[in-house]
């Protein structure tokens, strides 16, 4: 980079000439050869000499120290490998609802009723894998590519949502922060989400997932939800409810999953045809296995007639109706 004379009107009315001073919206960075600048709110105070620099160091060394502190906090605590056996009757997410709840007036009641993951229909976890987070099974924790797509969506719109969560972030989120939306709390959840991965197997990720997450107005779980939507138990599920109860996790207390919303109807449309490209579900099984075992038995009581040389019995023959005058229909 070429050097560059940069005037600077000091407080005093004094100019000086500075190399390369190069200003952060943070309000410092360091020049080269001019020492470390700080911008305040009487002007521009140059510390060069050498106290002030050994009190800038102590200072950042402080700072840093401090965010170590602050984070590898996050590295240790909560105690993540209780999780391995032990269900949690509440999370922070079910206390920021009620909360809510609270400052609103509402006198409303969590509805949570907790199931294993065997006990839950393989419709429902497939079409929830393939809605929310569909590398679930290859990934660490990160979908990068959704992360990378998600942070360009967020420049775009000059928003930070940032998205692109995988399951396993959602589950750190659920159980130890808020919606709230911020770098700090993202930075927090990514190092949970670390060690969910490190300690937890995938299906022991995936069953607390779906015993905590909100699927709608004080309903957590799936049980509780198929339950509440359904009127049955979540083993019950077929694919298209599942598909359904798939489809409104990124949005439970606006999304109805048995109402009529384009979105709902869409987008679990899309999912049940995925699933069955897939061979996830296949179409009328029940009937085509009846029709096989019909054509089965058929089969064997004709073949056992015609060994005692009986004939098998003619089948009655559709007339159709006639037209009066004896004429028939055509």
């Amino acid at each position: 980079m070429n050097s560059q004379k940069i005037v600077i009107p000091l407080k005093t009315g004094v100019q000086r000439n500075y190399n390369k001073l190069i200003l952060l919206d943070s309000g410092f960075r360091l020049g080269n050869d001019i020492g470390w600048h700080f911008l305040t709110l009487n002007g521009l105070l140059k510390v060069k000499n050498k106290e002030g620099q050994a009190v800038f160091r102590k200072l950042l060394l402080v700072f840093f120290s401090l965010i170590i502190i602050f984070f590898g906090y996050y590295f240790l605590f909560p105690n993540i490998s209780k999780l391995k056996k032990e269900t949690p009757n509440k999370t922070s997410f079910m206390e920021y609802r009620q909360r809510e709840w609270q400052e609103k007036g509402k006198t409303m009641r969590i509805k949570q009723i907790w199931v294993p993951l065997s006990r839950i229909s393989p419709y429902l976890i497939k079409a929830v894998i393939i809605a929310e987070d569909d590398k679930f099974w290859s990934h660490e924790g990160f979908d990068f590519s959704a992360i990378q797509k998600a942070v360009e969506k967020d420049l775009r719109t000059r928003k930070f949502r940032v998205g692109g969560s995988t399951i396993s972030q959602q589950l750190a989120k659920n159980l130890y922060f808020t919606p709230s939306k911020n770098l700090l709390r993202k930075l927090k959840e990514a190092i949970l989400t670390w060690r969910i991965e490190r300690t937890l197997t995938k299906k022991r990720i995936i069953e607390l997932y779906l015993n905590l997450v909100e699927w709608g107005e004080g309903i957590f779980g799936i049980e509780a939800a198929s339950l509440h939507y359904y009127e049955k138990s979540a083993s019950a599920l077929g694919p298209e409810e599942a598909a359904r109860l798939a489809v409104v996790l990124p949005n439970p207390r606006k999304l109805n999953p048995i109402g009529n919303s384009r979105y709902v109807v869409n987008r679990a449309e899309v999912i049940y045809n995925i699933m069955l490209k897939r061979g996830i579900v296949i179409p009328a099984f029940e009937e085509v296995m009846a029709l096989e075992e019909g054509v089965e038995k058929k089969g064997k009581i004709e073949s056992a007639q015609e060994d005692k040389g009986e004939k098998s019995p003619i089948l009655p023959s559709f007339e159709p109706p006639k037209r009066p005058g004896g004429e028939e229909k055509d």
